[in-house]
C-alpha cells in the first residue's frame, strides 16, 4: 500500500534527513521548501534514487494558500497523506530580548507558530478515516530549547517550540485514536540552522558541554521520526521525545 509523506522544510538538516531515512522505510515524499528549489529538488531525486516517489514542493507554512497548495499538490501526484512532519521553522540571530525588534519577534512566531498550526490543522482536515482520510500519523519538530528558554540567545525561538509541544499534547487528543500525534525535541544538532542564526559553529562550540560529550546529527533525529510515523509506535500519541544527547 502507498504511503505519502508530506515534510516541510524538507531541503535540508532534519527534514532533508527524515525524507531520505523515510524513503527507506517505504514512503513517498512530498519535500516542502521555501526558497532553495534546487535542494529540495536534490533530495527528491535521492528519494528516487531509493525506489521511492518524490516530489519538491515549494511554499511558506506561514501563508495559508501555500499550505493548503502543499497538500493538495502531494495528494494529486503522490496519493492520499498518512504522515506528516511538522519540521519547517526559523530562528534568529542571537540577541538579548530587550534588543529584538517587531520585525523580528513576527517573523519567528509566523513561521514557528502559525505556520505550524497551518500544517496541523490540514492533516487534522484531511487525515482523520472520519473526514474521509487514511488515518496516519503528525510528528511536530519542536526544541529542547522549549525546555531551556534559550536566555541570551533566542528566547522568542524558545517560546515557539513551547507552542508546538503544547500542539503536539491538545491534536494528539482531538485526534485519537485513528491520528497518532507526536513531538520530537532535537537537542544540539549540527545542521544549518546555527549559521541562520549567525552562528555557525555554535554546535561544535557547545559540544563539549553536552553529557553526549558531541552535537547530535540530523539523522540521528529523523530515526526517532520515522520510527514515530511507523507502526512500531501503535500506541505512542501524545508525547515528546527528546534527542538531545541529555542536555
Amino acid at each position: 500500500m502507498t504511503k505519502t509523506l508530506v515534510v516541510t522544510g524538507g531541503s535540508r538538516g532534519i527534514g532533508a534527513a527524515t525524507c531520505l531515512l523515510a524513503a527507506k522505510d517505504g514512503w513517498d515524499v512530498a519535500v516542502n521548501f521555501a526558497s532553495n528549489a534546487a535542494a529540495a529538488e536534490d533530495v527528491a531525486e535521492q528519494v528516487r534514487a531509493l525506489g521511492q516517489q518524490a516530489v519538491a514542493i515549494q511554499g511558506d507554512v506561514a501563508r495559508e494558500p501555500d499550505v493548503i497548495a502543499l497538500f493538495d499538490q502531494a495528494e494529486a501526484q503522490l496519493g492520499p497523506v498518512s504522515g506528516v512532519v511538522n519540521n519547517a521553522g526559523v530562528v534568529a540571530p542571537s540577541i538579548p530580548v530587550a534588543e529584538y525588534d517587531i520585525a523580528r519577534m513576527r517573523k519567528v512566531f509566523d513561521t514557528n507558530v502559525m505556520g505550524a498550526f497551518l500544517v496541523a490543522r490540514e492533516a487534522a482536515r484531511r487525515l482523520p478515516p472520519e473526514r474521509g482520510g487514511p488515518g496516519g500519523a503528525v510528528v511536530n519538530v519542536s526544541s529542547m530549547a522549549a525546555r531551556l528558554g534559550s536566555p541570551g540567545e533566542y528566547v522568542d525561538y524558545a517560546a515557539s517550540k513551547g507552542a508546538v509541544d503544547t500542539l503536539t499534547v491538545g491534536l494528539a487528543k482531538e485526534l485519537a485514536p485513528s491520528v497518532r500525534v507526536n513531538g520530537v525535541r532535537p537537542g544540539l544538532i549540527a545542521t544549518e540552522i546555527h549559521a541562520s542564526g549567525g552562528q555557525p559553529d555554535r554546535a561544535e562550540r557547545l559540544a563539549a558541554g553536552s553529557p553526549a560529550g558531541r552535537a547530535g546529527e540530523a539523522e540521528e533525529v529523523a530515526a526517532a521520526i520515522v520510527w514515530l510515523l511507523s507502526d512500531a509506535a501503535s500506541y505512542v500519541t501524545g508525547t515528546n521525545i527528546d534527542v538531545s544527547g541529555g542536555r
